[in-house]
């Protein structure tokens, strides 16, 4: 029986996300010079869909590694060393691999209200592999 999907976002899709990322060798190659700390990605608010406060998805990589993920309040997020800040849809448009997160950001789509912009650049394949990973976790979209 195939695992059912996982809510979109929660601790459990976050722990199936680490596991997923430890288990993709191209983001463990594109990642190996990472060492500037954790990521967190935020969702903003969305009441109508249940999703009552802003809410982010901690992940802290290390050179190729996804040491944690969990999910965390906003205030938490901003303690991360990069913040990425974007509503429901677009990061549904992410996971969907319809939106590349490094030009989302370039185009101001996806907002990183911390952190240096051309870092992220230089981890483009990086964060490809990253959302690559997002595709191997069966995942239930809470609007859906």
């Amino acid at each position: 029986m195939a695992p059912s999907n996982i809510r979109f976002p929660s601790a459990e899709w976050c722990a199936a996300y680490k596991d997923a990322i430890n288990a993709n060798p191209a983001y463990q190659a594109a990642g190996t010079d990472w060492t500037h700390g954790p990521v967190s990605m935020v969702v903003t608010a969305e009441p109508a869909i249940g999703i009552a406060e802003d809410t982010a998805m901690w992940l802290d990589l290390h050179q190729g590694t996804c040491r944690d993920c969990r999910l965390v309040s906003r205030a938490e997020a901003e303690n991360a060393s990069f913040v990425i800040v974007a509503s429901y849809a677009r990061w549904k448009e992410v996971i969907r691999g319809l939106l590349d997160p490094t030009k989302g950001m370039m185009q101001n789509r996806l907002k990183l209200t911390k952190g240096h912009m051309p870092t992220m650049v230089k981890f483009v394949t990086a964060s490809k592999e990253l959302v690559a990973s997002t595709s191997r976790v069966p995942t239930q979209f809470v609007d859906e």
